[in-house]
């Protein structure tokens, strides 16, 4: 169970981190690092604001939070 959980976590790591190097350069240089991005307000409809990729960045990341959890945990 361990290691098939492993393989899944290394692929979601593989796949997260292409997800993130396939979405556009902001152009707020250093201050979006700082959370200075437009995305700071969390109101009602913002996950309807973000773009396809953005959603499946979120949730690969939560996905890999869970599998990390759980690694450790057992």
């Amino acid at each position: 169970m361990k290691t098939i959980l492993g393989i899944v976590h290394i692929l979601l790591c593989i796949s997260l981190s292409g997800v993130v190097l396939l979405q556009q350069r902001k152009q707020g240089g250093f201050s979006g690092i700082f959370g200075g991005g437009t995305q700071a307000d969390m109101g009602g409809n913002q996950w309807q604001r973000f773009t396809g990729l953005s959603k499946i960045t979120v949730v690969l990341t939560g996905l890999f939070m869970i599998t990390s959890i759980i690694l450790v945990l057992y």
